[in-house]
């Protein structure tokens, strides 16, 4: 992807190649695509995320890894990439969230809180001395204009889905939900595609509920409620349950 001619050209964020490319923005996307996959998928009434977690070490507690998180009541994030960059973003998102409530006694709406987000990623592609963000989040969540699902790219560039993915092979998951997603849909069955887009690369036979539960995480909001839960390991292992059986 990236030739030996091009390499003078990313020893600094400031600096463009000949075909007006930022390497270190794509270096960065690449940390992305090699992060464990992420999915979300809005219903009709509601949002669904969907993460998988990769244990860096056999001897690593998975139950100390996060792949999905709450920054508000009313909305929530998955991670693909390097989870420290993450953490910033994240705590950053907490906080301008409390300072909308504080400020207009409201919740933020999804589209500010993102844009927020991707305002300090993109400035991290052009001054020297600082490198881009390498990971995306997929944020979703329900305001005054219904159910909201957004990607934010390392480039500070973002984009509203009906259903999307981030990670590894999230091209095959997006191509899937391009095929299986209707705009009909419900929370459960918005639900129920999510998984089945996760599990996409991975042969149902070779999987066992009790330890897939281990290895993957689940967050869902409605319209009714506008809660976001993350669900117990436990349900994550009914649910699947139930999935593989059907």
């Amino acid at each position: 992807m990236f030739p030996t001619q091009s390499m003078g050209y990313d020893r600094a964020i400031t600096v463009f190649s000949p075909e007006g490319r930022l390497y270190q923005v794509e270096y960065a996307t690449e940390a992305v695509r090699h992060g464990p996959l992420a999915v979300g998928v809005k219903a009709t009434n509601g949002v669904v995320l969907v993460g998988e977690k990769r244990a860096p070490h056999p001897m690593a507690d998975l139950d100390s890894l996060k792949k999905i998180l709450l920054i508000d009541d009313h909305v929530g994030t998955a991670i693909a990439g390097l989870h420290a960059d993450a953490r910033k973003l994240i705590d950053q998102a907490r906080v301008q969230a409390q300072i909308n409530r504080l400020s207009y006694d409201e919740p933020i709406s999804i589209s500010s809180l993102v844009v927020n987000i991707c305002d300090t990623k993109q400035l991290h592609t052009q001054y020297g001395g600082v490198r881009p963000y390498g990971v995306s989040l997929l944020v979703a969540g329900v305001d005054d204009h219904g159910p909201q699902l957004y990607t934010t790219d390392p480039s500070g560039s973002f984009w509203g889905w009906k259903a999307a993915a981030i990670g590894k092979e999230a091209d095959v998951v997006r191509d899937f939900f391009g095929e299986k997603y209707k705009d009909s849909i419900s929370l459960d069955g918005a639900l129920e595609l999510a998984i089945e887009g996760l599990l996409k690369t991975t042969d149902k036979a070779d999987i066992e509920p009790e330890e897939k539960a281990k290895t993957l995480e689940i967050g869902r909001i409605d319209t009714k409620e506008k809660l976001f839960t993350i669900l117990s390991q436990d349900e994550v292992e009914t649910i699947l349950k139930t999935r593989l059986a059907s």
